[in-house]
């Protein structure tokens, strides 16, 4: 038995694991909404914003700070969401590594 041949084909399968799992986010798309639905945004596993959906009733609305304010909201519900994802998806590929829980790795 050779450990560090065994280390090297681990590493190997992880880092392909790691750069599906990256595609995998890359195509993901999640949609954060706020004010009973009235905005929607939609956003990519890489935080890029892909489409703000409001609803036209709010256009008609003469308070633009609450407008904005469902935006605002809408896009921190997307980010939550996109590290959710993101979490769920990496949290297999570093759970035999022995790392300590809560360490953040750079994606």
């Amino acid at each position: 038995m050779n450990p560090l041949g065994d280390l090297m084909k681990q590493a190997q399968a992880m880092q392909g694991n790691l750069q599906r799992a990256q595609e995998e986010l890359a195509r993901l798309e999640v949609e954060g909404v706020s004010g009973g639905g009235m905005v929607r945004v939609t956003m990519t596993g890489r935080h890029d914003v892909r489409r703000v959906q409001i609803d036209p009733a709010l256009l008609g609305e003469p308070d633009r700070e609450l407008i904005e304010d469902l935006v605002a909201s809408a896009v921190n519900d997307a980010v939550r969401r996109v590290e959710e994802e993101i979490k769920r998806k990496f949290s297999g590929l570093t759970s035999g590594l022995g790392l300590p829980g809560g360490l953040k790795l750079p994606f």
